[in-house]
């Protein structure tokens, strides 16, 4: 049988998990490569035999995605499977039009070819974009759960940015376990949190075999969305969180424009920093796309842990790396913060070196913030060293984890919290009470 010769488009995360499901084992189809973007270093690596498959002896090459037109003609390719996420319509139908030129059909896998059924009941988390707030609604959700006597899994959205087969089932319950599996700054932020909390945290590659051992070890199973894609798994919940500082991206930006279509609750966040008109703009919208959705108004208060170290100074803002980069914000949570303290926020842009001055220059709507990039040891570096030549008084740490611990700070900092708080009715516990 002639099979159909496919390449897959993504950036070490919902490819992976397309192929997985959907391509692995199907002898109709042969992936020929797939391709990468956003993550910085993902590319020129393989997809390794041992999570191929039997049909995939010597794995999957990884190219970068600006070589697609030549892949296309190189291999004789007939699909495109577009397979990442957090990007504007506007950016799917362009990468549409250079595979349609270059004489492949292009496709979008929904959630019904690419969802993972479970034995146990599962709650999703997602949003419509990055930093919507999704992180603090999970751990929000989780808290409930654990409250009401619910043993939790928290499936995390994948991020494998290093050895593909040594990170293909993932399981996080300390610091040691992150140290020992070498996570970088983006994998912290987002485990961390939860292991603060008691939570034990599942990722990797193979997301049927993750939910398979989580459900050995829970009650239910907590999906933990990235980006704004849609879940791994077939939730009997599906929450999606959205943002009315950026009202009109819901029905604008793939896959969250699915996800709010499909929404059983809609968690509209950030009520306290955005203005009423926005909000009401934002509460019309879900109404329009998903009129059956129940709506929880939210609010995402700061704190700072010691005021005193960044009031009135001039001060170095490190803000959530997706947040401020592909999720287009131009500040977050630390130059609020520093703002409301009289601190004078001091242009990083100048002094960033390496790979933190050429995301400056992919990302030009950034504020005088510094985004904690961290995808690898050298990033990390290079991080480090723009952080040192910064002419600041004090350095405000934004992101989810603590930067002192893996960074020589040179000046005094403190760190900026957020967590979720519902406002008014129905609440999340409400919503979860069917699952209780």
């Amino acid at each position: 049988m002639r099979r159909t010769k496919v390449i897959i488009m993504g950036a070490a995360g919902r490819d992976f998990h397309n192929f997985n499901v959907f391509f692995r084992n199907n002898e109709a189809y042969q992936v020929v490569a797939f391709t990468a973007t956003q993550i910085p270093g993902i590319e020129g690596r393989r997809y390794p035999p041992q999570l191929a498959g039997p049909l995939y002896p010597e794995g999957i090459p990884i190219e970068p995605e600006e070589n697609l037109p030549q892949l296309i003609e190189k291999y004789g390719v007939q699909v495109v499977v577009f397979s990442y996420s957090d990007v504007s319509h506007q950016h799917v139908m362009e990468r549409a039009a250079v595979a349609g030129a270059a004489g492949a059909d292009f496709w979008l896998l929904g959630p019904t070819s690419t969802q993972v059924a479970s034995e146990k009941p599962v709650v999703a988390v997602c949003a419509v974009r990055t930093g919507c707030g999704k992180s603090q609604t999970t751990r929000r959700v989780a808290e409930i759960l654990k409250e009401n006597g619910k043993k939790v899994a928290v499936v995390r959205h994948p991020m494998p940015y290093g050895d593909l087969a040594a990170q293909a089932v993932q399981r996080f319950a300390s610091y040691s376990d992150l140290d020992a599996a070498g996570c970088t700054i983006e994998e912290r932020e987002e485990y961390e949190p939860h292991i603060d909390r008691g939570n034990v945290v599942f990722a990797g590659v193979d997301y049927e075999a993750i939910l398979r051992q989580a459900e050995r070890e829970a009650d239910v199973i907590l999906w933990d969305g990235g980006n704004n894609d849609f879940p791994f798994y077939r939730p009997d919940l599906l929450i999606v969180v959205a943002d009315p500082l950026r009202a009109g991206h819901e029905n604008t930006y793939w896959p969250g424009s699915l996800n709010i279509r499909r929404a059983d609750v809609v968690v509209i966040n950030k009520v306290d920093s955005a203005g009423l008109a926005e909000v009401e703009r934002l509460r019309a919208a879900v109404f329009a796309l998903n009129p059956t959705a129940r709506v929880i108004e939210a609010a995402s208060p700061i704190s700072v842990e010691d005021p005193q170290v960044i009031a009135g100074k001039k001060v170095l803002v490190v803000e959530d790396g997706p947040t401020v980069t592909h999720g287009e914000m131009p500040f977050g949570a630390g130059a609020v913060a520093a703002r409301k303290l009289g601190a004078q926020l001091v242009d990083p842009r100048p002094y960033a070196v390496g790979s933190i001055a050429d995301t400056f220059a992919r990302y030009p709507h950034l504020d005088a913030v510094l985004p904690a990039m961290g995808y690898g040891e050298k990033q990390i570096a290079e991080l480090a060293a723009t952080v040192a030549r910064v002419p600041c008084e004090a350095i405000v740490i934004a992101t989810p984890i603590d930067l002192r611990r893996l960074l020589e700070l040179p000046r005094p900092a403190t760190r900026v919290r957020y967590e979720l708080q519902e406002i008014g009715r129905p609440t999340l516990e409400e919503v979860l009470a069917p699952l209780l």
